[in-house]
C-alpha cells in the first residue's frame, strides 16, 4: 500500500505540472527546477515517513489500542514534516535545486508570534499541527472499528 501511494505521488508530480502549464496556471519554465525539488522532497518524505510509521505501528500493535496508531502517526508525521519542509525549502538543501526566496524570508512565527523565523518553518509547524489534530480525531473511528473487530462472532440460527 505504501509503495502504491508513493508511485501515485511520483506519477502526479510528473504529469500534473505540465498540465497546469498548458492551462496557464503556472509558468512551468520558471518553476520547473523548484517543482523537481519539491517533488523530490515530497517523495522522500512520504516514502520514508510511511515506512517508519508502519514499522513503529507493528512494534506497538500488541499494546494498548491507542498506542500503535498514535505513536506511529506521531513519529511518521514529525519525520514527514521535517524531511519535506527541510528538503523543499531549507537553504541547507540548495544542492537539490534553487531556493525559494519567499520561503526563506523572515516573518513572525505562525504569522502572529513575536519571534521571527523563516516562513517555511511556520509552514512546517502549521502542517504538523494539522496532522497531529487529525491523528487525535481519527482515534475515535479507529477505536470503534478496533472494538468491532475484536468482538467474537455470534453464531446465528444454531
Amino acid at each position: 500500500v505504501v509503495f502504491v501511494g508513493f508511485m501515485t505521488a511520483v506519477t502526479c508530480s510528473i504529469l500534473v505540472p505540465p498540465f497546469l502549464f498548458r492551462h496557464g496556471l503556472i509558468e512551468f519554465e520558471t518553476a520547473a527546477d523548484r517543482l523537481v525539488r519539491i517533488a523530490a522532497a515530497s517523495g522522500a518524505a512520504f516514502l520514508t515517513a510511511q515506512l517508519l510509521d508502519v514499522t513503529v505501528f507493528n512494534q506497538l500493535r500488541r499494546q494498548s489500542w491507542w498506542r500503535a496508531p498514535i505513536v506511529g502517526t506521531l513519529v511518521g508525521s514529525v519525520f514527514d514534516t521535517l524531511v519535506f519542509f527541510g528538503v523543499a525549502f531549507s537553504a541547507a538543501f540548495a544542492f537539490a535545486g534553487p531556493n525559494d526566496s519567499f520561503a526563506l524570508e523572515a516573518a513572525p512565527l505562525m504569522g502572529m508570534l513575536p519571534v521571527e523565523t523563516m516562513r517555511w518553518v511556520s509552514w512546517a509547524l502549521g502542517d504538523l499541527s494539522v496532522k497531529l489534530i487529525i491523528a487525535v480525531v481519527a482515534l475515535i473511528p479507529y477505536r470503534l472499528l478496533a472494538a468491532r473487530w475484536s468482538q467474537p462472532a455470534v453464531a446465528v440460527g444454531a
